[in-house]
């Protein structure tokens, strides 16, 4: 199935653009764009795409809070939000990170790589794998203060879940961490799965930030 695609921007021509890039590809539609992040979040809420473009700083209403309204509306099947930025350290794509969004993407990275990005993003997993994307964890978390004792629903998880979740903060794929445990893809599924919800967490990118912010896993 067509994976589908919105595209919120200020910018006429990152929507053309980007727009005009993705839907040359056979497996992907674009089903609207948006100049502005209010009309970002009414377009999505009717259209319900399966992954969101969201430029970080838009007028009216930023990307950050459009972002934010659209996670939280927990719509089903789940609307997936990649954010975009012009600088690749940034808080406001942490704080992203940290409410749900799938991972960002600088809107100057070659073509294929957004094409790539979308495809991962639509296929449930965080876009953690590229270096840019765990150094920006890494960086904010390094300038704030860790949380001295580790939440207390880390106690939960199994040995082999908290060596998944280490293994996801330090973004690796899902494939991965298979070849890495020796076990098959499936089994690794159904680890992220229980990981994240005894967590409560709702994305693979809230672990990756979790993990940080309790200490899992130490920047460096």
């Amino acid at each position: 199935m067509s994976i589908t695609v919105f595209i919120a921007d200020d910018q006429a021509m990152v929507r053309q653009g980007f727009g005009a890039l993705l839907a040359a590809q056979p497996d992907i539609s674009v089903i609207g764009d948006a100049p502005d992040g209010r009309a970002a979040v009414t377009e999505v809420a009717r259209l319900r795409p399966d992954v969101v473009l969201m430029d970080v700083r838009m007028p009216v209403l930023d990307g950050l809070a459009a972002a934010r309204e659209i996670l939280a509306s927990n719509f089903d099947p789940p609307v997936r939000v990649l954010m975009l930025t012009t600088f690749d350290i940034d808080d406001y794509v942490y704080e992203a990170l940290s409410m749900g969004a799938s991972g960002f993407m600088l809107k100057d990275a070659p073509a294929e790589e957004l094409i790539r990005a979308v495809r991962v993003v639509a296929s449930g997993e965080a876009l953690l794998a590229p270096t840019v994307t765990r150094r920006l964890i890494e960086e904010v978390t390094a300038r704030r203060t860790p949380q001295r004792r580790e939440p207390p629903e880390l106690a939960a998880l199994t040995p082999r879940e908290r060596e998944v979740l280490e293994l996801i903060a330090k973004g690796l794929s899902n494939t991965e961490i298979a070849t890495h445990l020796y076990v098959a893809e499936q089994t690794v599924k159904t680890h992220v799965g229980k990981v994240l919800s005894k967590l409560g967490l709702r994305d693979r990118a809230q672990a990756v930030v979790l993990a940080y912010e309790s200490g899992v896993v130490t920047p460096g």
